[in-house]
């Protein structure tokens, strides 16, 4: 590989603005996950619920696309649809967490081969999803920011759901630190015992956590099959699941630093693709496909050494018994 090629203005910029799309889902995934553990409750089935939330959104936008008056809408159909089937399968999960106080680590793990186990299936009898793919959404260019040098490609030429993820990530902060349910949450996460004595309903508000997280999970995984993708195979989120639960602890359950973790894993997937896309045969590819996960886990390395995790995270609550 000339590297020539890579060293160059164009390339850094393709790479940055890949990366930055990219990031989305793992980043939609992570702040549900921040919002889900803030509140005591780990929720380990995050690889399972972004793909039956990436199936259900797919199989809804591919039905649409097929529809005359509302081909339009399909992406954006398939997206809620995405998000609603993640906020079930959180609904399930808080039942059997929250409610039956089942072990969450093992809840979790079972909710990563419930996902993969009905997607399969799904997936395999519906024959006609075999090579199907959705248009999804158009990129679109803010007026006037767009055509500044440099920064109007990287920041300023995508579609509306990496701006809205942006969006999401202020307001989970603001949600977070700058209002009552957010001190209220956090309160839950540390000291469920002391946030009952004060009266706030602590199983409540942990069921609305684990479905927002839930929801945003199911989301991120129709962002990548209907909008990044556009196709649905087996095993299509590979790890992205488990990679945002790494990058919660790199991020110190705060919304900036799953940004800057999200957007690190995404330049490095943008990266593999570019490097094998310029045939770097230096390298087998099967190490180039690693290095997103490697990254991910020097930085969770990294983040590990300051950790703010919530005191009680991974602790059922029952009235009464501390």
């Amino acid at each position: 590989m000339p590297w020539e090629q890579v060293l160059t203005g164009s390339f850094l910029i393709a790479l940055l603005t890949a990366g930055i799309r990219l990031a989305v889902p793992v980043l939609l995934a992570v702040l549900g996950e921040i919002i889900t553990e803030r509140s005591g409750v780990m929720n380990l089935g995050i690889e399972g619920i972004m793909l039956v939330g990436g199936l259900a959104g797919f199989v809804t936008a591919q039905t649409l696309e097929q529809a005359t008056g509302i081909a339009s809408l399909a992406a954006w159909v398939g997206l809620l649809i995405g998000l609603l089937t993640g906020a079930a399968m959180g609904l399930l999960m808080a039942v059997l967490t929250v409610t039956l106080k089942t072990d969450q680590v093992v809840t979790g793990v079972t909710f990563v081969l419930l996902g993969q186990g009905l997607t399969s299936y799904i997936f395999r009898r519906a024959t006609g999803l075999l090579g199907a793919r959705v248009t999804g959404l158009q990129s679109w260019a803010v007026p006037g920011l767009s055509t500044l040098p440099v920064a109007g490609d990287i920041l300023f030429n995508h579609n509306a759901i990496v701006y809205l993820t942006v969006a999401l990530v202020v307001l989970c902060w603001l949600l977070l630190f700058r209002t009552h349910w957010g001190l209220e949450l956090r309160a839950v996460g540390e000291n469920p015992a002391a946030a009952d004595t004060s009266g706030l309903r602590v199983q409540t508000i942990r069921y609305l956590a684990v479905m927002v997280g839930a929801a945003l999970a199911g989301l991120g995984g129709a962002v990548l099959t209907v909008v990044q993708l556009n196709i649905f195979t087996e095993g299509i989120m590979a790890g992205r699941g488990w990679i945002a639960i790494a990058l919660v602890f790199f991020s110190r359950w705060h919304p900036g630093g799953a940004l800057v973790g999200a957007l690190l894993f995404g330049i490095a997937d943008a990266l593999q693709y570019r490097i094998q896309a310029l045939g770097f045969k230096a390298l087998p590819y099967e190490f180039l496909l690693m290095l997103p996960y490697v990254l991910t886990l020097v930085v969770l390395v990294w983040g590990s050494r300051q950790s703010n995790t919530p005191a009680a995270l991974g602790i059922p609550y029952s009235k009464g018994k501390g």
